[in-house]
């Protein structure tokens, strides 16, 4: 199943890939598009797939939907390799399905909260398709240490928006710190934002998101 609306009158010519996080749903992300404050041009189409269920360790086994699953609250719990490789597949698939449909990979942010920003990390750091931008909410990243290896240099120069909550108890903030070191370290602009909230998102938040989408979308 998958959520799509556009915004703007005409034919998209820019599209946002947005993934939810762990037991959530491709619900989650629509309600927040008409609070982004977006241009009225370009048209955009947001794509949000809604994560298959599967057997989640932590929470006992219980299938919830996932991208992946999660076996303990380290960084090496969170780190699953064929459920991550299975995400990253189905975000190319939608990624060539946008090109196919017309619109340039270039006009194309991928988006994430929590375990889609997980994807949306991975995807972005290794996809041959460059993009106009990545957006990541409340997350982390995996496999840094294979990231020298494993990276692509397609979106050495694409704008990364990385946002978080200072009280997180679910990914606490120096997790998404982390990540963003990551970034700086192998020299990827990326703008980092934190905000006095939990495992969520936040209408400041939203209004900088929609800053950032602007931004990303005129140049």
């Amino acid at each position: 199943m998958t959520i799509e609306l556009t915004h703007g009158s005409g034919e998209p010519s820019h599209a946002i890939i947005w993934l939810h996080g762990l037991g959530a749903s491709c619900n989650d992300f629509p309600p927040v598009v008409p609070h982004l404050g977006l241009n009225a041009s370009p048209a955009i189409r947001f794509i949000f797939p809604q994560a298959p269920n599967r057997p989640i360790t932590i929470n006992g086994g219980m299938q919830m939907p996932g991208w992946y699953d999660i076996k303990g609250m380290t960084i090496e719990g969170r780190q699953d390799r064929q459920g991550i490789e299975e995400s990253y597949a189905l975000v190319e698939k939608l990624i060539e399905e946008q090109i196919a449909l017309g619109i340039p990979s270039e006009n194309i942010i991928l988006a994430g909260f929590s375990q889609g920003g997980v994807i949306s990390y991975y995807t972005a750091l290794r996809t041959q398709h460059k993009l106009a931008g990545v957006l990541t909410m409340s997350t982390y990243m995996v496999f840094t240490d294979q990231l020298e290896q494993e990276r692509s240099e397609a979106n050495l120069n694409t704008a990364f928006f990385a946002s978080h909550g200072t009280h997180d108890p679910v990914v606490t903030i120096d997790l998404g710190e982390h990540a963003v070191e990551t970034l700086k370290k192998f020299d990827y602009s990326v703008e980092w934002k934190t905000y006095p909230m939990e495992h969520q998102v936040v209408m400041e938040q939203i209004q900088d998101i929609g800053t950032w989408i602007n931004k990303c979308f005129s140049s």
